[in-house]
């Protein structure tokens, strides 16, 4: 594909977010970094990745009018991640990754009450789920399987072992659970070495992933900081922490000592990141003022262009912070 279309700075805020995977320059930009990292070069099997993706996303955001509130650039910095990840955005029983809106501190500003307060700009992030680092570390061949998250009831028999670095489950399952507490959930991965490791999550464990939530949600209005909810999901199944969503987060959970993976730089895991790599073709020290859409850092250079520079080969992350749901 001649890859002879750029994409400004100042074009991408012109557009309707409904628009910008559409864009030309966009498609191209996605089949060329996909083609690249995952096709070996085949952009016929990217560009149908493409048309799949594109019209996934464009539904998620169609959608929620929150997401089309956030900013253009952060929309198609997420659109591009799909291709750096080589994930799927298409919804499903377990979701590989969505989208998530998201405040980022961007300065400061003097609140009505004259007092110093953050100043927060609404970004689009792809989050990645359990299920899609899952994908991500078989398909690196850090694992070589690992079973679907058992989920522990009170009624159950269930005890959790490590000794001399070697885990062990004894599981018994004892039905009806129907009206029982959530005591556990635990998941049995084989690593590459045909070793097996087990992922164990506690109550404890998803409470202090609840509090966490409720902090990334909070909120600063008239210069006071507000404290936000966690996610619906920790409290939805009858008081207690959505089956589904905690099975997702148990295979999050498993991967917190395992070896970094590459990822895109627009993802819920951004705050990971040690080595950020230019796929969006701004310069380094270059900043976006989210009002006006201009460039800051190099006044007299032209809006840098997306569309021309070589994609590299991914950013790596850590995995030590769960994400803010």
């Amino acid at each position: 594909m001649a890859n002879n279309l750029t994409l400004s700075l100042d074009r991408l805020n012109d557009m309707q977010p409904l628009q910008i995977v559409k864009d030309e320059a966009v498609k191209q930009r996605f089949i060329l970094i996909y083609s690249k990292i995952w096709t070996r070069g085949d952009e016929k099997e990217a560009e149908a990745v493409y048309e799949h993706e594109s019209i996934a996303f464009t539904r998620a955001l169609s959608e929620s009018a929150d997401l089309q509130s956030c900013t253009n650039f952060s929309i198609f910095s997420s659109f591009i991640d799909l291709a750096v990840c080589g994930l799927s955005i298409q919804q499903g029983s377990c979701p590989q990754c969505y989208l998530l809106k998201r405040s980022v501190k961007i300065g400061e500003t003097t609140g009505s009450n004259g007092k110093k307060c953050g100043k927060y700009e609404s970004r689009v992030n792809l989050t990645v789920s359990g299920y899609g680092e899952l994908v991500m570390r078989e398909r690196c061949g850090q694992i070589r399987h690992a079973d679907n998250p058992v989920i522990v009831y009170a009624n159950d028999e269930f005890s959790f072992t490590d000794k001399g670095g070697r885990k062990q489950v004894d599981y018994t399952c004892h039905l009806p659970h129907d009206g029982q507490r959530i005591v556990a959930c635990f998941m049995r991965i084989t690593r590459a070495d045909g070793s097996i490791d087990y992922a164990v999550m506690l109550p404890e464990d998803w409470g202090r992933l609840a509090r966490y939530s409720a902090r990334q949600n909070s909120y600063y209005k008239d210069g006071q900081r507000v404290e936000g909810n966690p996610n619906s999901l920790y409290s939805s199944n009858g008081g207690t922490i959505d089956t589904g969503f905690l099975k997702a987060k148990c295979i999050k959970h498993a991967f917190k000592t395992y070896p970094k993976v590459k990822i895109g730089g627009f993802t819920i895991m951004e705050a990971d990141t040690t080595e950020e790599d230019d796929f969006y073709s701004l310069s380094e020290g270059t900043t976006v003022d989210p009002d006006t859409g201009e460039v800051h850092g190099q006044p007299e250079a032209a809006p840098q262009p997306f569309g021309d520079n070589e994609p590299p080969q991914g950013v790596t992350i850590s995995t030590d912070e769960e994400e803010g749901f």
